[in-house]
């Protein structure tokens, strides 16, 4: 199994930020629109090199989204930036009509996803988005792993014509993917190969995967271990040939187990290779006050809960 190490950890919205200040300089199309949240999604380098290419709407996330599409018309590539459950709950009427169905260039921008944004608790942390972003006709979605592969990510999607949803969060996790890393939308990323189970995470949950395939492999067991850091278009080919070798399957997930990463991967096991799946999700419920650590081992989205459903998927071949 390959080893991952890192030097250091930030958070996945400053792989945005850094992201942004690269199309800055490169791309006179981009335009970011924020509501209210600057600094949360670090875009002071973006504003201070180009301040007529930003648009602060203030607390009003709706007409952010109306903006951002009445932009594309001109050929500018809105990047549309705030909190995940107001960029998505707040706003999915105008998301819906004014950019999905109009099949709009627009790129949602989302930090603070998920339960480790912490300590603002259940009315800040949502875990609904990838399933509601996911099920609009032509929604690109995307959830990466760490401060690279989310500058990486951010690039990439200016050159994508549709609309993104790009998922990202608030705690500092490990830096462990290449600085230099070409983003493919829509192609997994093998972190290990394996053989005895298939481990298929996404966003922060990458991490705590690899985390746990050491533990398995400490136990005997190799793990396959793969980034699914495009939701949707999903990488049926890599999913199914990595069953195909294993035989069965976790999904980890920062998000609702109703709707997100897991339900993706058991539509392409029922309709192409049967086989078991274990989820490591919220299961079902919304989340509450803490830190992330205290979140993450209370709702079960740990490495020793991936360990444990990787037994358990085991046991059912």
């Amino acid at each position: 199994m390959k080893k991952y190490t890192f030097t250091e950890k930030k958070d996945t919205r400053s792989g945005f930020g850094a992201g942004m200040h690269v199309l800055g300089q490169q791309n006179p199309n981009v335009v970011a629109l924020c509501a209210d949240l600057v600094g949360s999604l670090k875009l002071e380098p973006f504003i201070k090199e180009n301040p007529e290419r930003f648009i602060q709407c203030g607390i009003s996330e709706a007409n952010m989204i109306g903006l951002s599409a009445g932009l594309t018309i001109g050929g500018k590539i809105p990047f549309a930036t705030t909190f995940a459950n107001f960029a998505t709950g707040r706003v999915y009427d105008q998301i819906r009509q004014s950019v999905a169905y109009s099949n709009k260039n627009v790129k949602i921008c989302a930090s603070h996803a998920g339960l480790t944004l912490g300590e603002d608790g259940a009315t800040h942390q949502i875990l609904e988005d990838l399933g509601m972003m996911k099920m609009l006709p032509g929604m690109t979605v995307i959830n990466p792993c760490d401060f690279n592969q989310t500058k990486a990510a951010t690039i990439a999607i200016a050159e994508y014509e549709g609309p993104v949803y790009l998922r990202f969060g608030r705690p500092v996790i490990p830096v462990f993917t290449d600085p230099d890393q070409k983003f493919e939308i829509g192609k997994a990323w093998m972190v290990n190969e394996g053989t005895d189970v298939s481990i298929f995470a996404t966003g922060h949950m990458v991490w705590e995967a690899i985390q746990a395939g050491e533990m398995l492999e400490a136990e005997g067991i190799n793990a396959e271990i793969i980034n699914i850091h495009t939701i949707k278009p999903l990488d049926e080919e890599a999913i199914l040939k990595s069953v195909e070798k294993t035989g069965c399957v976790v999904t980890a997930e920062e998000h609702n187990r109703i709707g997100g990463l897991g339900d993706s991967v058991a539509q392409v096991l029922v309709k192409h290779k049967l086989a078991p799946q274990e989820y490591v999700a919220v299961n079902d419920s919304f989340g509450e006050s803490g830190t992330p650590a205290q979140l993450l081992e209370k709702y079960g989205l740990t490495a020793k809960h991936i360990v444990e459903a990787a037994k358990r998927a085991i046991a059912r071949k």
